[in-house]
């Protein structure tokens, strides 16, 4: 009994001992954890007060930046404010400147005004007392005529038109008759005799070369794959091929002669060599080029050679040569320009002037023709500037720039020069024109001739070398059909260009008509 009585003794104890220890235990794990947190407190009270005291300096050095930047910009808005009030104080003086000045000038011009108000009342009145006595001398002049002013106006001038026009018409008659008198004879003669002693063939030549095809097969060729050989070709010659169903044919085409002919050359050697690609093409263009260059240059000095003109600059010579693929209306200039050398040399001769110069301006009046396709200008300017460039003699300049009446013609070479243009130009087949144009000079011609008073109908006959005119016989008498022809004629040189000459032919007929029954 006293055992198990110290054994549950003993259990009590360690019981009691155990929750003693336990109590003991969490009081101290108590007072640890108080300590901690106190710790902890300040800690958490050390970093407020840190993060309290940086915001602060934080706050106080941002307040300071802005406490500068707004002082700044003051500064710079006070300093523009100043700049701003000195400008419009500027402004203020100018202004106040300017309207001293238009008060001034307003003054003057209320003062200028009055005085010309005056004067013009008193030019008034001086012009109502002038009207008033024009008034009554016209009266005065009506009462002693009979006639009415209009009616007395009308009367003198009618007599005036009438005696004018008819002693207009008999100088202009006497003053013609009495030139053709003496210089139709002579004229007739030294040009009848200069073409026939230079008997020239004409060919007209077109803007278009065709190259012959051995076969239909050489095309295909030529085109090449997805046509890059063609445009090839095209682009380095500077021309348009023309492919179509002819037959073994190519057709070349471009408005500059040289170059077509460089290209017409190339395929040709092309065709000839059978190899074609684009590499072959362009050295095949460089060969043909040089082959033309050398082809001017001896037809330049063939030329000189058949005009007997010597002592010709080379660059000149080089402008002759490619004369050779220049044509104007279908005539080659080259060839034109010979032949005018000709019949000008011929016509000198005849004259018995200086042969050399007729011949040597005939051959350079259209140097220009050569350089126009290039350069901006008239071939008349460009032919003057680029012989006056080489030194030419002021004669053959002055022949050159008067070839086409641009200017008067004043010297004999000048007018020789002049007279075989005309006529080189005027030849039968020398020239062409295709139909577009040529319907469209000859409609022209009859416009002209129309619109002047007077004229019932025209009619351009004879190729365009004569328009017949007929005028209403009622508003055109003898007289003034002298006048109109010359008129219309010289309408015709002002309005138009044309080769050789225009005959205006006027016709008056008056006609009565009537029936017996």
């Amino acid at each position: 009994m006293q055992t198990w009585a110290w054994i549950l003794i003993l259990i009590v104890c360690a019981a009691v001992a155990l929750v003693a220890g336990f109590l003991l235990g969490g009081l101290h794990r108590k007072k640890v954890a108080e300590a901690a947190i106190g710790s902890a407190e300040q800690e958490a009270n050390k970093i407020i007060s840190d993060a309290i005291a940086s915001a602060e300096a934080k706050k106080k050095e941002i307040v300071l930046e802005g406490k500068d930047e707004i002082h700044k910009q003051r500064t710079e808005t006070e300093r523009e404010l100043r700049d701003r009030r000195k400008e419009v104080q500027q402004l203020e003086r100018r202004i106040s400147q300017k309207e001293e000045a238009l008060d001034k000038k307003t003054n003057n011009l209320e003062k200028k005004e009055e005085t010309l108000n005056n004067k013009i009342k008193a030019a008034e009145s001086r012009l109502e007392e002038v009207e008033s006595l024009k008034k009554s001398q016209f009266e005065m002049l009506e009462k002693i005529s009979g006639l009415t002013k209009e009616q007395a106006k009308q009367e003198i001038l009618t007599v005036l038109d009438e005696e004018l026009d008819h002693e207009k018409a008999v100088r202009i008659q006497e003053m013609e008759q009495r030139t053709r008198d003496e210089a139709d004879q002579k004229a007739r003669e030294i040009i009848s005799t200069a073409i026939q002693r230079c008997a020239a063939d004409h060919a007209a030549e077109a803007t278009v070369s065709v190259v012959t095809l051995p076969n239909d097969e050489m095309k295909g060729r030529i085109i090449g794959r997805e046509g890059r050989n063609v445009r090839a070709l095209e682009m380095i010659t500077g021309v348009d091929l023309i492919i179509d169903d002819t037959p073994e044919a190519i057709t070349v085409s471009s408005f500059e002669p040289v170059r077509r002919e460089i290209a017409r050359l190339t395929l040709e050697k092309l065709v000839a060599d059978g190899r074609i690609h684009p590499a072959r093409i362009e050295e095949m263009y460089e060969k043909a080029k040089r082959e033309v260059e050398q082809t001017i240059k001896q037809t330049g000095e063939n030329a000189l050679i058949r005009a007997g003109v010597n002592g010709v600059h080379p660059e000149i010579v080089k402008l002759l040569g490619r004369l050779r693929y220049r044509t104007s209306y279908g005539q080659n200039v080259l060839n034109h320009s010979l032949e005018v050398s000709y019949i000008a040399g011929l016509m000198a001769s005849e004259l018995g002037t200086d042969v050399k110069s007729a011949k040597r301006a005939g051959l350079l009046h259209d140097i220009g023709k050569a350089l126009d396709h290039e350069m901006e200008g008239s071939h008349v300017d460009l032919g003057v500037e680029f012989a006056k460039r080489y030194k030419e003699h002021d004669n053959i300049l002055h022949a050159i720039k008067a070839h086409h009446g641009d200017v008067e013609a004043k010297t004999i070479t000048a007018v020789l020069v002049q007279a075989a243009d005309a006529v080189s130009a005027a030849r039968p087949g020398a020239r062409r024109e295709d139909v577009q144009n040529y319907i469209k000079r000859l409609q022209k011609l009859e416009e002209i001739a129309t619109a002047f008073d007077g004229v019932e109908r025209s009619f351009a006959i004879q190729a365009g070398r004569e328009v017949r005119i007929m005028v209403k016989p009622e508003a055109v008498n003898d007289d003034k059909m002298v006048l109109l022809a010359r008129d219309i004629a010289k309408k015709i040189e002002e309005s138009m260009e044309y080769p050789g000459q225009i005959k205006v032919n006027l016709i008056r007929e008056s006609r009565a008509v009537d029936f017996a029954k």
